[in-house]
Formats: structure tokens, C-alpha cells, sequence
């Protein structure tokens, strides 16, 4: 039996052998051969096209238009504008914003908790019919059970279900204006995609109004510098619409559509005309050349002049420069960073510079090194410094690290003291403030009975 085989073989290799002496086909002939076999092996594999299957699947996926298909680029623009315009109709305007209100104070049921009309699930659902088509998605036992808030007679306040609905169409118009500029329909917006939105809203944010149009491409610079700087933490040069939405600086951003907005708001609001032109002014002050350009030199004249040579020297090794000077906007990082130092994004941005070898953590020689310009700056103004050992061991205690040899991001970020400890390491006035920080709240505290006793 096994001979029977073994021949059987050896016949058809000899025919093979034979038939490729005496093939004279050419090489494209072969290979059209070739894939007409795989087509129909692969075909019968598969189940072929006897699988009525493969008429029903939709296609899921559609290239975007090369650069040179300027009538497909044209095509998939204007088919994205009809399409966000039809998804702009389909929100409320403030005429049916109007009638909805209306239709919920007619059916609020008594009695009210304190100055808030309430309504019952029975009439929330009367509402919902009443108010049309374009308001079904709000009235849902889901949205209902949200709202909820331990109300005895198991009603919902008709304030917070208005406010939830007004939050919900002013996030979707919101969304559809962003869209516009999303050259590439991709959900994300690039620089150049976010300067054309907030250039466009200047005209509409009262608060603005007094802006020179000649500083314009500043304020624009400032406002979308704090997008990319929390927002792009990899640097990747686009930001999600959907990131920019939940953020709240879009709120902090049309908040200065109210023409009563107080000093105090103002002052606190980064996108404000006070702030940018506070930030812009610093930056002008610190440009003592006036070439637009910040050295290392201006730069230490920076906030109270205390920041140490060694963190300065890092900033413009790390950081983006032009021919050793810093430009407006790497300004405008190195700025949203110290001012912010709570804040993840910008401890990310100090700890990349403390690192030196990168490599995600800091030793006692980090913390070492960079300490010994605070006791040199110490040295300077006349006071002793302090022991290298102590601080170590108190930046140790306060973050308490994974490792209890180094310090990592996340332990900075975990601690919550991730900012104390920053400004330990690079500012003088900081590490005074930690050093005095037992002194400076007893005075606080005695500060109002100091003030009684005068009146």
C-alpha cells in the first residue's frame, strides 16, 4: 500500500517536472494564472458569493480625499456643511425654548419646594407629547430619574430640567459651530482651526469690545495657548471637539458675553482682555532689547525675580527657542505652567524639565542638584541655608512614593503636593513661603482680631 503511494507521488512530480520544461508561457501570463487561482480557492474558502451575507453589509469605510482630489475635498466639504446644517435645525431656537418653558410652569404640580416649581412624572410626560418632536429625546424616564432629588412626591424641580435641556442645545450648537472648523472632518481641531474660531468670536464677546485690533493675533495666541497647553499634554498639535467640550474653558471663553461680568471675574478669567493684556504687558516689560524675544537673562526677571539659574538653564534646553530666545508663545506655556502648578498638564511641564535624563523619575541626586541653587540664592540674600538632608526628607514624607527611592509624575500628581514640592525646588520666594508657612497663617489668623482692635 505504501509503495502504491510513494509511486503515485513520483508519477505526478515527473508530470510537473515535464510540464514546466515545457512551459513557454511568459511571466505575466503565469502570474495572472496565479491570482485567478487564489481568487477561486479564496473564494470557495470563504463561502464565495453563494453567501448572501456579503450583500447586506454596508460599507463602513470611505478614505479621505488625497490632496490633489480638490473636486472630492470640495465635495466632502460642502456635503459636512448640509449635513451640520441640518443637524442645526434640528435643535430648539428660543421660540420653542419659550413655548417649553411655558408648557412646564402650566403643568407644575403643588406644592413647591420653597421657591421651585415642581413637576410629576405624569405631567412630564404630558409636556413631552405637547412640545413637539424635536424635544422627544429630553423627556425620558432616563433623563426623569437623573433629576431626581429625594423629593417626597418623587417630582423633579422644572428650573433644573429647563437649565438641563438649555445646557444639552447650547452644547450641541456649540459642537456644530466647532465642527465648522474641522477642516478634516476628523472630530479634532488643529492650531490653525482653533485661532479661526476665536479670531471669528471676538466680534460677538462684549467683554472684548475694547481689544485694539492690532492686538487681536495676540489675544488669539494667548486664548488658544491654554486649549493646547491642558488639553494636548503629548503635543500632538490637535485637540477633540469632544475634549474642548468638556473642559470648562470654553464656558470661562463665552462667559465674556456678559456686558456686567464684575472686575473680580475679569481678573481671575485667563481669557479676559484684563488678563491677556496683564500677560502681554509682562512679556513687553521682561523684553528689555525690545527684539521680541526673551534670553535667559530677561526671562529671571520673571514674577518676583527668584527663580534659580539651574531650572532657567533647563527652560531653554527643553524648551522650543530661536537661537537661545523664547518666543510669545513658548512664553505662554512657561506661564500657564507656574501658574498652574496644581494642575496635572502643568506639573508634567516642570517635572520634564527637573528630570534630566529622562527617565521618568527623580533621585536624591535631582532633588540634590537642583536644590543647591535655592541655598546658593540663601547664600546671596544673607540667610543660612538650609540642610539639604531636612528638605529631602520632608519632600520624601509629603509625597510618600511608591518607590521610597524616587518620585514619579503620578507621585507628584497623587500627593497633592505635586506644586508645594515644585516650588521648593525651583523658586526662592517658594521655598521661603513653605519654609515660613506656620508664621505666615498665624498672622493670617490674627490679622481680623488685629483689625477689631483698631476699630
Amino acid at each position: 500500500m505504501t509503495s502504491d503511494k510513494t509511486s503515485h507521488w513520483k508519477d505526478v512530480l515527473k508530470r510537473r517536472l515535464a510540464s514546466k520544461k515545457s512551459d513557454h508561457r511568459t511571466e505575466e501570463q503565469k502570474k495572472a494564472e496565479e491570482t485567478e487561482l487564489f481568487t477561486k480557492f479564496y473564494s470557495e474558502w470563504k463561502g464565495g458569493s453563494s453567501d448572501s451575507s456579503f450583500k447586506h453589509i454596508p460599507r463602513f469605510y470611505y478614505r479621505l480625499p488625497a490632496e490633489d482630489e480638490v473636486l472630492l475635498q470640495k465635495l466632502r466639504e460642502e456635503s459636512r456643511a448640509v449635513f451640520l446644517q441640518r443637524k442645526s435645525r434640528e435643535l430648539l431656537d428660543n421660540e420653542e425654548l419659550q413655548n417649553l418653558w411655558f408648557l412646564l410652569d402650566k403643568h407644575q404640580v403643588p406644592p413647591a419646594t420653597g421657591d421651585e416649581a415642581m413637576i410629576s412624572y405624569d405631567g412630564f410626560l404630558k409636556v413631552g407629547k405637547e412640545a413637539g418632536t424635536k424635544c422627544k429625546l429630553f423627556f425620558t424616564a432616563r433623563v426623569y430619574a437623573k433629576l431626581l432629588n429625594n423629593d417626597p412626591y418623587g417630582r423633579i424641580s422644572i428650573m433644573q430640567f429647563f437649565n438641563y435641556v438649555m445646557r444639552k442645545v447650547w452644547l450641541h450648537q456649540t459642537r456644530i459651530g466647532l465642527s465648522l472648523y474641522d477642516v478634516a472632518g476628523q472630530g479634532y481641531l488643529r492650531e490653525s482651526d482653533l485661532e479661526n474660531y476665536i479670531l471669528e468670536l471676538i466680534p460677538t464677546l462684549p467683554q472684548l469690545d475694547g481689544l485694539e485690533k492690532s492686538f487681536y493675533s495676540f489675544y488669539v495666541c494667548t486664548a488658544v495657548r491654554k486649549f493646547f497647553f491642558f488639553l494636548d499634554p503629548l503635543r500632538t498639535g490637535k485637540i477633540k471637539i469632544q475634549d474642548i467640550l468638556a473642559c470648562s474653558f470654553l464656558d470661562d471663553l463665552l462667559e465674556l458675553r456678559d456686558e456686567e461680568l464684575s472686575k473680580e471675574s475679569q481678573e481671575s478669567n485667563w481669557f479676559s482682555a484684563p488678563s491677556a493684556l496683564r500677560v502681554y504687558g509682562q512679556y513687553l516689560n521682561l523684553d528689555k532689547d525690545h527684539n521680541g524675544m526673551l534670553s535667559k537673562e530677561e526671562l529671571s526677571r520673571y514674577g518676583t525675580g527668584t527663580l534659580t539659574s539651574v531650572f532657567l538653564d533647563r527652560v531653554y534646553q527643553e524648551c522650543l527657542t530661536y537661537d537661545g530666545e523664547m518666543d510669545y508663545k513658548t512664553y505662554l506655556d512657561f506661564v500657564l505652567a507656574l501658574e498652574n502648578r496644581k494642575e496635572p498638564a502643568a506639573l508634567q511641564y516642570i517635572f520634564k524639565l527637573l528630570d534630566m535624563d529622562n527617565k521618568g523619575h527623580l533621585n536624591v541626586f535631582a532633588l540634590n542638584y537642583f536644590f543647591r541653587a535655592i541655598q546658593e540664592q540663601m547664600r546671596i540674600h544673607g540667610q543660612d541655608p538650609v540642610s539639604f538632608q531636612d528638605v529631602k526628607d520632608e519632600i520624601f514624607d509629603m509625597v510618600k512614593p511608591k518607590d521610597p527611592y524616587k518620585i514619579t509624575l503620578q507621585d507628584l500628581v497623587t500627593s497633592g503636593q505635586g506644586d508645594t514640592v515644585m516650588s521648593i525646588l525651583i523658586d526662592l520666594n517658594g521655598f521661603w513661603t513653605y519654609e515660613n508657612r506656620e508664621v505666615l497663617v498665624t498672622n493670617e489668623s490674627e490679622s481680623p482680631s488685629a483689625d477689631l482692635e483698631d476699630t
